[in-house]
């Protein structure tokens, strides 16, 4: 502990920025969607507030931006955890006769694709 030096501080990071942060963000981006569409936001989910929080002043402006982006990442976990799922249970490693069953329904020897149906 003696020879062990302080913790440097993480960089803080803006997660609730707000419309403003994503116009600035589509606006920069120099590719050719970019440079043609601009901000694009058919629903307008830059702008909403899904608790009342923002306008009550409980949460800061764009807390809804947060929220969703961390949505986004969360879910986009999930379809890729369920991805590595369904490629396992392809492998013969999975598929093969087991000494107990995995789960109710289970079919040695099928693909995941046969079983479904």
């Amino acid at each position: 502990a003696a020879f062990v030096g302080p913790a440097a501080q993480a960089p803080a990071t803006a997660v609730n920025a707000g419309q403003g942060d994503l116009v600035a963000l589509a606006e920069a981006n120099g590719d050719q969607l970019g440079r043609n569409l601009g901000f694009w936001d058919p629903l307008g989910a830059s702008s909403l507030d899904f608790f009342g929080l923002e306008q009550s002043g409980r949460l800061p402006s764009g807390a809804t931006v947060g929220y969703l982006r961390h949505a986004e990442i969360k879910h986009g976990r999930v379809a890729m955890a369920a991805f590595l799922g369904f490629i396992a249970g392809c492998t013969p490693l999975v598929s093969g006769e087991h000494k107990f069953l995995p789960y109710r329904g289970y079919v040695a020897g099928c693909t995941p694709q046969e079983q479904w149906d």
